[in-house]
């Protein structure tokens, strides 16, 4: 089996090439209050990151940032995480950014469900997570779409705009 590429979109790491675009897309500030950024990260963190992730594996690191590339383009249009990787317990949680200009184009789709192939068939993991906003309702349709299930409501988990907002933990076990 072939991972990381189907006939849209291909998963690729980071290359020292794409540091103004992650940076771009990481100071997008108005992005912050979906996960932990709480200041903008410098080109000189951001390279730091990218040569470490070329150094390190996920086993290493504990997490794995690849760009989603439109295949038909060669342009990058977002990244697609898995972090907090626990190889004993064999899961790890999955984020996704796609940059403004392609949402609502199916690359989030795209690039979770080649992620997921790659975690299960490949890296042999149990379990995917996430944690998406309430209100975030592309955000649940997306992951739902691909098969993670609603587990869990942690309310008053993420504070936005000064109001305390619920969270949905969602899951995907590998069959």
């Amino acid at each position: 089996m072939r991972y990381l590429i189907n006939d849209r979109v291909s998963l690729r790491a980071p290359e020292p090439e794409d540091i103004p675009l992650v940076s771009l897309w990481e100071n997008d500030s108005s992005q912050w209050g979906d996960g932990c950024a709480l200041a903008p990260y410098s080109r000189y963190a951001i390279r730091n990151y990218i040569e470490e992730s070329l150094r390190q594996d996920i086993y290493q690191s504990r997490q794995l940032r690849l760009m989603i590339v439109d295949n038909a383009t060669g342009q990058s249009c977002g990244m697609i995480d898995l972090f907090d990787f626990e190889p004993l317990h064999r899961r790890a949680s999955v984020g996704v950014y796609v940059a403004p200009k392609c949402r609502g184009r199916g690359y989030a789709h795209e690039a979770l469900r080649l992620l997921s192939d790659y975690a299960f068939g490949f890296l042999h993991m149990h379990q995917l997570c996430a944690q998406v906003a309430e209100g975030n309702t592309s955000s649940l349709r997306l992951f739902e779409s691909c098969g993670f299930e609603r587990c869990a409501l942690l309310r008053d988990w993420i504070l936005r705009d000064n109001r305390y907002e619920a969270v949905i933990a969602l899951q995907k076990i590998s069959d």
